[in-house]
This record gives C-alpha cells, structure tokens and sequence, in this order.
C-alpha cells in the first residue's frame, strides 16, 4: 500500500510538470524527491550523470551546428531527398537510429538525430510524433539484436551451459525485431491528424513570434546558395556521430584502462564535445546564436527533465528493489509462461535492460523454462517507453516544436505508449514464431 502511494507522488509530478512545459517537467521531480527523502525516509540514488552528460555533449554539436547553419543544410537535403515520398520518413528515422543502437551498443546515440527528424517532418508537413516515436522505441529495441550491448552479452553468458550461441540469439533477436517495429510503423504512419489539421499546431502557426522564428528557419533552410562552413559542420558532425557507432562497435579501439575499454558514456561525451568544439573553431559560428538556437534550448529542457524526473523514478524503485524483484520472480514462479510480461514489468520498473536479465533469467533458467521461451521473449526488457521518464523519450518530446510528441493529460497516453505496445507485441510474435522453426 505504501509503494502505491508514493508510486501515485511520482505519477502526480510527473503530469503536473508536463503540464507546466518548460522545466517543470525536471522541477517538480525535484517536488518527488524531496517528499521521498524528507517525508519518507528514503536515501535518494545518484542522478543520471552520464545519461545528462550525454545530451548536453550530444547538443552542444549540434546547436553548434545549427548555427553554423548545418542543421539547415541537413534539412534541405532531407527534404530534397523525401519531397516526393515524405511519408517514407516514419520508416527511415526508426532505420537510422536501430542500425545505430545495434551498432554502438546503447540507444542513447539517436540523441544526435532527433532535432533532424523533428525538423525535417515539420517542414514537410509530417506529423513529427510518428517519427519520432518510433525512432525512439527503435533505439531501445535495438539494444536486444546488439551483439556488444552487456543485456545481450549477459543473456549469453546464461544460457551458454545449454550450448546457446550469440549467433543463436541474434538470429532470433534481429528479425524478430526488425520485422516487429517496422509492422509497428505501418499503423504509427497513420497515427494523429496531419499537420494541416492539428487545433494546437494551427494554433501556434497563429502566434506571431512562433509564425516568425518558423519563416525565418525556413527562409534560411530554402535558400539556394549553401555556406561551406555549414557543409563542413555537418561533415564534423557526422564524422562524430559514425565514430561513436564504430567505437561502440569495437571496443579494441578504445583507450584501455584498468584492463577494460573506456565506457561508452564517456566516449560519447568526449567525441560529441570534441565535434563541437572543432565546428566553432572551424566554421565560426556566431557564439551567441548557439545558445539561442532551438536545439540548444529543447537539449537543456531535456537536461533539466531528465535530472529531476530520472532520479525521482530511480529513487523509488532502488528504494523497494528487493520487494519489487520477490514479486515478480514470485509471478514467474506461478506461470512459468508469464515470463514475458514478468520481463517487461521489471523493465518498466528498474529502467535497465540488463537488470532486467540479471534478476530473471537465472530465475527462468532455474524453474526449467526452455531456452527457446527465454530468447524469443528477451525483446520485452524494453518496457522503458511505458513510463515517459526515459532521456530520449524526453529529449523527443522537447525537440518536437509542434507540440504533436507529449505526454498526455493521464500520464500514460502519452505520444510513445501505442507505438511501444504495437512494436513490442510484434517482435514477442514474430519471435515466438523464429523461435518454433529454429528449434
């Protein structure tokens, strides 16, 4: 009773802030916390440091970019390349972001496309929640079909006494995926009114200051003559961002310390803000446009969002951790078939997939459920999007100036639950299906 209680406080922060805008989102967790600690007694866990570090390296390239006019540029060619079939851009983005995730090993990479796909979908009249969404849940599924990710590496180590292979996880892993998020995009593309017939957009286009920012923006994206300096920020920027997929894709190329490779977040860190720094040395952008640019404000909302929302979430449930774990291993124990959704509350909980697979698969692999069940259900430790608290879940929603990525008035209608549901129902499908014929 008492854990529904202060899960009720967390919830309530969560839509007060959502419905303030701005930072409330981050403050009022901070209204969260300090009812846990000073009310309830409980020792607040460490804020995300490295989950904020990342957005603000990740945003400080590409404000710098933006100024530099490299986000324009980007856009433009987008928009050239998507002009006759724009609707393709609800496929492409979850494309992107999925190669990224299974490349670099952690979904926190597709920080550096979303302010393009929620560019690039505005400006072509497509509702930007529908690519945005799903490139945000394909980051998270992708974690699963990564050969380097340490859920799939630990799933792995499991399961190896029953001679199960990386190779035999990830062909389940890979298509099961791929096919279920791309089904998921099919009914996502038709999600919401368009652009043209959304109440609050049309509204905002009325707002003489928002009607003017977006003319100039789109004056400046449309004009035919492109500045070297914005093509070269975009090559830097880039680069970046394929040198962290690279590095997440090989370890060996890592500084070594300790015996073990530098960890991804910092890596991220260090080549994003290394990016940044040698676009204003290089392109010499105007300093104050960067921190006046639209990336720049929607990244440091999302640092503020993440801050006080994540730690409140982490707090509560380090807080009734070994409750939370008896009662679900006790699920499992019932229903040896529940496994799957056993596997998604846990996620939804504890915000890890890894965690996720450490505390129930020695569970499942001790009450003799069959290899095959555990890897065709490995995709629902992606239950992240069910509680709109995950840092690019957030950065999604401030990236998107139409206001059509939100939470909802209730909290869970939010812009992520269906398309979430929709890819997560799929792959468990497909993977139950791949599961039968390869074994």
């Amino acid at each position: 009773m008492l854990f529904l209680i202060q899960f009720a406080i967390v919830l309530f922060c969560i839509l007060v802030g959502a419905q303030k805008g701005g930072i409330g989102l981050g403050v009022f967790g901070g209204i969260g916390l300090a009812v846990l600690t000073f009310g309830f007694g409980f020792a607040p866990t460490s804020p995300p440091i490295d989950v904020m570090l990342m957005i603000m390296a990740v945003v400080s390239a590409a404000a710098a970019m933006q100024a530099a006019g490299g986000l324009d540029y980007m856009i433009q060619i987008a928009t050239k390349v998507l002009h006759k079939n724009p609707k393709y851009i609800t496929f492409i983005a979850p494309a992107v972001t999925y190669l990224f995730t299974v490349l670099a090993g952690t979904g926190h990479v597709a920080y550096s496309v979303l302010p393009v796909i929620a560019e690039v979908s505005r400006r072509n009249g497509i509702r930007p929640s529908r690519p945005l969404t799903m490139a945000v849940i394909a980051s998270q599924f992708a974690i699963v079909a990564s050969p380097i990710a340490a859920a799939v590496v630990a799933t792995v180590t499991f399961l190896e006494p029953q001679h199960i292979t990386l190779g035999d996880v990830l062909k389940v892993t890979v298509p099961a995926t791929i096919l279920g998020i791309g089904l998921a995009c099919v009914f996502v593309n038709k999600l919401g009114k368009e652009l043209k017939d959304d109440p609050h957009y049309q509204a905002l286009l009325r707002d003489p200051n928002y009607a003017a920012q977006d003319q100039a923006n789109v004056q400046a994206a449309s004009g035919d003559a492109v500045n070297k300096t914005a093509k070269l920020s975009v090559g830097i920027f880039l680069f970046a961002a394929l040198l962290v997929v690279l590095l997440g894709a090989m370890p060996s190329l890592r500084p070594v310390f300790e015996g073990k490779p530098m960890g991804m977040a910092h890596t991220i860190e260090i080549v994003m803000l290394a990016a940044g720094a040698l676009i204003i040395w290089l392109c010499k952008p105007d300093a104050d446009a960067i921190t006046k640019g639209s990336v720049f404000h929607a990244g440091m909302r999302a640092v503020i969002a993440v801050f006080g929302i994540a730690w409140l979430g982490d707090t509560l449930m380090q807080g009734h951790l070994t409750e939370v774990k008896e009662a679900v291993s006790g699920l499992v124990q019932a229903a040896p078939w529940t496994f799957a959704f056993a596997l998604f509350v846990l996620s939804v909980l504890v915000n890890s997939q890894g965690a996720t697979v450490a505390t129930l698969f020695p569970v499942a692999i001790q009450l003799g459920v069959p290899a095959p069940i555990i890897i065709a259900t490995f995709v629902a430790v992606n239950g992240y999007f069910f509680i709109p608290n995950y840092g690019p879940i957030i950065a999604a929603i401030d990236f998107d100036t139409t206001g059509s990525t939100r939470i909802g008035k209730y909290i869970f209608n939010h812009s992520f639950m269906l398309p979430g549901l929709l890819s997560m129902v799929f792959s468990l499908i497909f993977g139950l299906i791949l599961a039968q014929i390869y074994w």
